[in-house]
């Protein structure tokens, strides 16, 4: 069997009962034959195996769990979310725990350098609760880079305001160039004579924008639902989704759940249209 994130969308959908049952999303019995690794406390927290037959179907993809005791989407403490990253920044290293993860499980890391980035998302309030296993495009409406740079522009020229000051055109251009790598801040930093040492830390937070189980913002997830949020801009594009979420399900054994699902397209606030596959979990 081939593995993905609409492999991993129908094993939900097979278990929903624990989707509203299970305290911690984090404790929900994923399928551990289609993950090459499971974390706790650090990016990815799962990852899908990378499939070795050239299929449909390219597997890899790196999932990170959001669960909140309200229908607002929980804060981003590790990493700034995305659609894609590189695998290699996340493997590297001597006593990589990831890198040694997946090797064990007998993945092929560098076969597929560019992994997309899924983000499981659950939100409760009073009995609703909303899913949604969303692709990392719904978060990433701005590259991270201009993300970083802009928001410490922002800073910069809030506090040169204070003073009455305008930064220069040239040296705006250049802080825009520097302060663009998450890294940057993310490494700790030892000061001559300090008996601590400092690193800066980014936080991410969801704008109601973004927020996919904001009722107001984006009525048509709608409560005790699970949901699966992909990019699409074309009816070529809707087909194939439409495809390999129908032959992932076939290859569950999950064919007359598919027909459970209703498919649509959703608009985004900020970043174009989504397809959506929705299915009940009460």
């Amino acid at each position: 069997m081939n593995h993905s994130a609409y492999h991993l969308f129908c094993d939900l959908f097979q278990k929903k009962d624990r989707l509203v049952s299970t305290r911690k999303i984090e404790q929900f019995p994923f399928d551990a034959a289609m993950l090459s690794c499971k974390n706790k406390g650090r990016f990815p927290d799962l990852a899908i195996r990378v499939n070795k037959d050239g299929s449909d179907f390219t597997g890899g993809e790196l999932i990170e769990i959001k669960d909140s005791k309200t229908f607002t989407v929980s804060s981003f403490n590790s990493t700034i979310p995305t659609g894609q990253k590189e695998i290699a920044g996340l493997v590297s290293g001597k006593s990589n725990s990831l890198r040694a993860q997946m090797e064990k499980a007998g993945d092929e890391i560098l076969a597929l350098p560019t992994r997309q980035v899924f983000y499981l998302v659950r939100g409760k309030k009073a009995k609703a609760t909303k899913v949604a296993l969303v692709h990392g495009k719904f978060f990433e409406t701005l590259s991270v880079p201009d993300l970083i740079s802009q928001s410490f522009l922002q800073a910069l020229e809030e506090r040169l305001g204070d003073v009455k000051k305008e930064i220069p055109g040239d040296i705006k251009d250049t802080l825009i160039q520097l302060l663009t790598d998450q890294d940057t801040f993310s490494r700790v930093r030892t000061v001559n004579k300090a008996s601590v040492r400092l690193r800066f830390r980014i936080m991410t937070e969801v704008r109601e924008e973004g927020n996919l189980i904001n009722s107001n913002k984006y009525p048509q997830i709608i409560d005790n639902t699970l949901n699966f949020l992909i990019p699409c801009h074309t009816p070529e594009e809707e087909e194939k989704h439409r495809r390999l979420m129908a032959k992932a399900f076939e290859q569950r054994g999950a064919k007359l759940l598919f027909k459970e699902l209703q498919i649509f397209t959703l608009k985004h606030l900020l970043n174009g249209p989504f397809l959506v596959f929705q299915a009940p979990i009460k």
